[in-house]
């Protein structure tokens, strides 16, 4: 079965990180989102994926044909004219009448996809959140879903639409996002797969939801921090480091190097990072970083940053260098 990734946005939201990579190739609990991502569904038994690609795209490219044999298309999408738009530039890649599976590249979810791609009808990945006015939302009764509104101001359902998507028949969901753009139907300004699904129901296609409790959210600074701390959760107990302390959950990388240092809990130490004289909790230390006389707590160290000095708390992104004294 096919799998539509769409990973082309900037992640405006984490820079400094992101000027220098793509959302999706940020370390979250020793490897990047889309690799959490490409696990669980290469687990369910997807063995096609599209990639709809932007920003930095090589990167991200090349990653995934190094680290995964399945059969991998991309799309480059130049111009985001909202998520319908990106998956409508995949219709060419996919046969009319097949299931399809659809994942945003921002969301690591935790859920058994098996028995969602075995379903008889198609059906989207819900979670019930506190204020709907946010997401897309499902309106459901009598077992299934009557309607979809997106980012209502006026708060009709709880039942968040987060990322996850089914479709029985790939060419009913392609037929209607022609439909919206060839009449220019937008919402908020862009073309929304939301729209093209309430088109499905309308038409008469049945939806039904799957819970999603395990959902994610890798978008800004503290959410990828509080992800990484869940995903260490599961990780092994780490190896012992001479003259430091590991208090796991923790993932080293193999490469890394510590001298007496203290590490942990809930900490991703990236490939070749230095750690030296210091104190790293709750926190995401990139590749090739340099730690030195200072203790970290809830910050992220680019690849190739430097940091030296006294207790703070710091977000600085790639071959950045802070001193603090």
């Amino acid at each position: 079965m096919k799998a539509i990734i769409p990973v082309a946005g900037m992640g405006t939201r984490l820079r400094p990180h992101t000027f220098s990579h793509p959302k999706v190739m940020l370390n979250v609990a020793g490897k990047p989102i889309i690799g959490h991502i490409m696990d669980k569904l290469i687990e369910a038994g997807i063995d096609e994926a599209i990639i709809i690609v932007g920003y930095l795209g090589n990167m991200i490219e090349d990653w995934l044909v190094k680290h995964y044999n399945i059969k991998f298309t991309f799309v480059n999408q130049e111009e985001q004219l909202g998520l319908a738009h990106a998956i409508w530039m995949c219709e060419s890649f996919v046969v009319e009448n097949e299931p399809l599976f659809i994942i945003l590249g921002d969301t690591i979810f935790d859920v058994d996809l098996e028995p969602v791609l075995k379903s008889p009808c198609s059906s989207l990945g819900v979670k019930e959140v506190s204020d709907p006015r946010r997401f897309g939302v499902a309106v459901t009764g009598g077992g299934k879903i009557l309607k979809l509104v997106e980012k209502p101001d006026t708060p009709v359902s709880n039942l968040a639409i987060v990322g996850l998507y089914f479709l029985r028949q790939a060419g009913t969901l392609f037929s209607c996002i022609n439909h919206l753009i060839d009449n220019r139907i937008r919402t908020k300004g862009e073309y929304q797969l939301t729209d093209a699904l309430q088109l499905m129901i309308e038409n008469g296609e049945r939806f039904t939801t799957f819970p999603v409790h395990g959902w994610y959210d890798c978008g800004k600074p503290e959410t990828l921090l509080s992800t990484n701390e869940i995903l260490l959760k599961n990780h092994p107990p780490s190896k012992q480091h001479s003259g430091c302390i590991i208090n796991d959950p923790v993932f080293i990388a193999g490469s890394a190097v510590l001298e007496n240092a203290i590490i942990g809990p809930n900490t991703t130490i990236g490939e070749q990072a230095v750690i030296t004289n210091s104190i790293v909790r709750d926190s995401i230390i990139g590749d090739d970083a340099r730690v030195t006389h200072i203790m970290l707590d809830r910050s992220i160290v680019g690849n190739n940053a430097s940091v030296t000095g006294n207790p703070n708390e710091i977000n600085i992104g790639d071959f950045s260098e802070i001193r603090l004294g």
